[in-house]
């Protein structure tokens, strides 16, 4: 699959059709070995394949994504398709009434929506194997994991699929599995792209974001849903996260962030280590929050419905159905003091700081621990702890892949002064550096 601006130029000259283009990432789609995919709407998007190609002979393009294909992650509506959110309690689910309000931008802009991706069940969890219709695979090595929980979008984008995929990150899940997967991912800050018509894990940090193959793909999506373009950040001022909440259980990414600094250093922009005061406090107010969140969404079928949930998901609502309100309220008050500190600590020493997406690479399905130099390791935490503080602090964030040995490598590029479009050009910058 061509990198999204190659795609477009192909589109625009003629050179390939919507017609065409959409019939192969339906074949393609068709022919998944990784289940990434629950729901192809191949009618529908052949249909308006057709009406896009008639349009573009006439001369007339119906908006800068004109005849691009996108994948939507099976936690956002999308009308006439059911949300199943990866579980069995919605397994009936009717047809929605209506797009999500970042599908309704994306047709706008001329993209055809061709299905429904894999999600981890109901988003809760970073890792990607957990749903009704079973794991989503690694198109690396199909015995692992692809990371959650916007599994699908990765995936389906990784195995050359789709040249964009829509998710939502709440602590990891647009991020980790970019990383686990070796494509690029945005979260930018929340709401920046709208989250109507998502099923909300945690109010006070679900965000919709991008996956595509590189961060050049990205800029040109997120321009044509209404943000800003990619812009020269100038020389900025690049921290590398210093400390040992940042040291990988895998020696190799811990090289990949070094490889992505030496070549933001060779950019012309001053790096050097900076530290996180306060940064593993901060990351503990995450499970009580996005926990006591999630149990109030889920508060009715758990008591009624428990063994509809797959067991991981359930076990993880379990320890909020007695928890005291002021765990949460305490949480919240903490979040905000601590992620307030954090920001403005790094504020005077960095414009943009640079560590790895997560402690692990891909890890084989199933498995709860794996094996490290330094003993055995949980693996949710390690996909999920490097993420979450930047939905805590609700910083804008590009994941990019780094080119190492083996299974792929993630780095993050979190914006600390810059926004959206600084980052994007900086991760563009970076991208090119790397090749």
């Amino acid at each position: 699959m061509l990198p999204l601006p190659a795609l477009l130029r192909a589109l625009t000259s003629g050179e390939l059709s919507p017609t065409d283009h959409v019939d192969d990432v339906l074949a393609r789609l068709e022919r998944d070995e990784t289940g990434c995919v629950i729901t192809l709407d191949a009618d529908r998007a052949r249909e308006r394949a057709a009406e896009l190609t008639a349009s573009a002979a006439r001369g007339e393009r119906m908006g800068p994504l004109h005849g691009v294909a996108v994948g939507i992650k099976d936690l956002i509506d999308v009308a006439g398709l059911p949300t199943r959110c990866g579980s069995r309690l919605l397994a009936d689910a009717p047809p929605a009434a209506a797009d999500a309000a970042v599908v309704a931008l994306l047709r706008a802009a001329g993209a055809v929506v061709v299905g429904k991706l894999h999600t981890h069940e109901f988003a809760y969890g970073p890792v990607g194997d957990t749903a009704a219709t079973g794991p989503c695979r690694n198109p690396h090595d199909l015995s692992r994991i692809t990371g959650g929980s916007s599994s699908g979008s990765a995936a389906a984008v990784a195995a050359g699929h789709l040249p964009l995929a829509v998710g939502t990150d709440t602590g990891a899940s647009v991020r980790t599995p970019a990383a686990l997967c070796g494509v690029a991912g945005l979260k930018p800050r929340r709401g920046a792209i709208p989250g109507a018509g998502v099923f909300p894990l945690a109010e006070s940090f679900d965000t919709v974001g991008l996956l595509a193959t590189d961060a050049a793909s990205l800029a040109v999506a997120r321009a044509a849903l209404g943000g800003p373009g990619p812009a020269n950040p100038g020389a900025v001022r690049v921290g590398i996260a210093g400390g040992g909440w940042w040291r990988p259980h895998e020696p190799v990414l811990a090289d990949a962030v070094r490889t992505a600094a030496d070549a933001l250093a060779g950019l012309d922009h001053t790096v050097s280590e900076v530290d996180t005061p306060g940064v593993a406090e901060l990351a503990a107010t995450y499970p009580v929050i996005t926990g006591a969140e999630a149990y109030a969404t889920h508060r009715d079928w758990y008591a009624t419905r428990r063994d509809e949930y797959q067991t991981a998901t359930a076990q993880r609502l379990a320890p909020h159905a007695e928890a005291p309100a002021h765990t949460y309220v305490d949480a919240r008050r903490a979040r905000r003091r601590l992620a307030s500190a954090l920001v403005e600590h790094l504020r005077g020493r960095a414009d943009v700081l640079v560590c790895p997406t997560t402690r692990l690479r891909a890890t084989p399905i199933g498995a709860d621990t794996v094996p490290t130099p330094a003993g055995d390791v949980a693996v949710r935490p390690s996909l999920l702890e490097t993420t979450s503080p930047f939905n805590l602090t609700d910083l804008p964030v590009v994941a990019l892949p780094v080119p190492v040995p083996g299974l792929p490598a993630g780095i993050q590029l979190v914006g600390v002064t810059v926004g959206e479009a600084e980052l994007l050009g900086l991760a563009g910058a970076l991208e090119r550096a790397l090749r």
